[in-house]
């Protein structure tokens, strides 16, 4: 049986209730899982390019730099080595792919798991539309405070919003997302979700 959930307007007002799929928000919680697929999001998000050079690889030569005994000093065979200034580096970080591989069906549960916990937790609300009446921050501002929301929180709406994207870039914990690209780190990683009707029937199409 749907579970459903109340419809606010952009005054934070309740004008209906909105019935939501259990395939997406009705689902058990499973840490693991989420875990999982959050540790390989964010092994996907680097870019794995640092380079540094071995003893093997900086300009110079290999000469001796004084000899070995009855100098008072201490024996180097080289002045490419990590002691010297310009030397080569000790474990030098190369090029990688950090990339973890997950199937597609991993990550639908963990995304379906976060947001039906999200919902138990009452960390999601949804809106009738999102409707800007210009696409400036105080807009934004008026529409975070009718609906109380004062920590980090990501708009999900059905397709790309101009006005809601410039009205939220100059607030560091708002984000605006479009419902196919929301992933299950923005689901965690926000203190609340607030998705508009359109933004739902468009992830349930997906997960049904």
């Amino acid at each position: 049986m749907a579970i459903s959930a109340k419809l606010l307007n952009m005054n934070g007002e309740e004008v209906g209730k909105i019935k939501l799929s259990d395939n997406l928000f009705n689902v058990d919680y499973n840490e693991a899982l989420i875990h999982e697929v959050i540790v390989a999001y964010n092994a996907n998000q680097r870019q794995g390019t640092k380079s540094t050079l071995t003893r093997s690889e900086v300009r110079g030569h290999a000469k001796k730099p004084y000899r070995q005994k009855h100098t008072g000093r201490a024996r180097h065979g080289s002045t490419k080595s990590p002691e010297y200034k310009g030397g080569g580096v000790v474990f030098a970080p190369k090029p990688r792919d950090f990339r973890k591989k997950l199937n597609k069906q991993v990550k639908k549960i963990a995304f379906a798991s976060a947001m039906s916990e999200k919902l138990r937790q009452n960390e999601i609300m949804f809106l009738d539309e999102l409707n800007l009446a210009e696409p400036k921050t105080k807009e934004m501002i008026k529409l975070l405070n009718a609906l109380k929301l004062d920590k980090s929180a990501v708009i999900v709406t059905d397709q790309k919003n101009e006005f809601a994207l410039k009205a939220s870039g100059n607030l560091q914990n708002i984000k605006i997302q479009i419902a196919e690209l929301l992933s299950t780190y923005d689901v965690v990683a926000n203190k609340t979700i607030v998705m508009t009707k359109d933004a739902v029937k468009s992830l349930e199409e997906a997960y049904n």
